[in-house]
């Protein structure tokens, strides 16, 4: 099973940048978008609709705002919109598709980089989805959790980690919560189990050549319920196109589609 997800910094944006014909050529299963940008009536013509593949969105209240989809060549069981916090389900945060036993979300946490109003959006949600993760253990299902993060974890997933301690995205407090994700939950981070090499790279700030010199943040990720733990294969994060300011992360599994 071969799993896509990205940051698309608006869907409509993306697609004109070729993210779906792209998508058409890396035989992935399912593909998991975040930051949409836009609202699903925006989006019922064919360059949102790839061949082969049936999209589920879940779109934020505000318009031009947050969003995430889902695109899978198998029709799922079942389609869960939001995680039940009334905040971020009206942002358009979190989207559960089941196949079989298997859930996979596309999943969008807040950024608190732009003022100290959005950074305590930010820790709510963190409070509030810990004890939903641990929820999910108690499940007999496995998940994969799909999405932008907006933390990077160890100082191996950012290039300049010393300058960044003060910074959301890279606070004590994050990466903590991170810590309580994987040592205390259990939560794999499927790409860590196959890639263990520096300077790999997500996302990049548009000013002062990053992309270019790949000054970078590792904060897209695809955790696993620690029932999957062995089973990632093979990991790339795509950086030939650029679609959006993050690129795709592809992971493939040891994993068949229920159908």
């Amino acid at each position: 099973m071969r799993i896509i997800t990205l940051n698309c910094n608006g869907i409509r944006s993306a697609a004109r940048k070729g993210v779906f014909g792209w998508l058409g050529h890396q035989r992935a299963d399912i593909l998991c978008l975040q930051e949409t940008k836009a609202q699903e009536h925006q989006l019922d013509h064919g360059d949102f609709r790839p061949a082969g593949f049936t999209g589920y969105y879940f779109d934020a209240e505000k318009k031009g705002y947050s969003g995430v989809a889902i695109f899978s060549r198998t029709e799922p069981d079942e389609v869960i919109r939001g995680f039940g916090v009334e905040e971020f389900d009206r942002e358009g945060r979190y989207l559960e598709a089941r196949f079989g036993r298997l859930s996979v979300v596309s999943l969008y946490l807040p950024s608190g980089s732009s003022g100290p109003h959005r950074q305590a959006s930010k820790f709510r949600f963190l409070e509030a989805f810990l004890p939903y993760l641990k929820g999910l253990k108690r499940k007999r299902r496995d998940y994969i959790l799909c999405g932008d993060f907006n933390i990077a974890h160890q100082e191996i997933d950012l290039r300049n980690w010393k300058s960044n301690q003060k910074n959301s995205g890279f606070l004590p407090e994050e990466r903590g919560w991170l810590d309580q994700v994987f040592d205390g939950l259990g939560y794999v981070d499927a790409f860590r189990q196959v890639d263990p090499r520096p300077d790999q790279y997500t996302w990049w700030s548009n000013r002062g050549q990053a992309w270019a010199k790949n000054v970078g943040w590792r904060i897209d990720y695809q955790l696993l319920s620690p029932s999957l733990a062995g089973t990632p294969r093979a990991a790339r994060i795509y950086k030939d196109q650029r679609f959006s300011d993050h690129a795709p992360l592809i992971m493939d599994y040891e994993l068949e589609m229920a159908t």
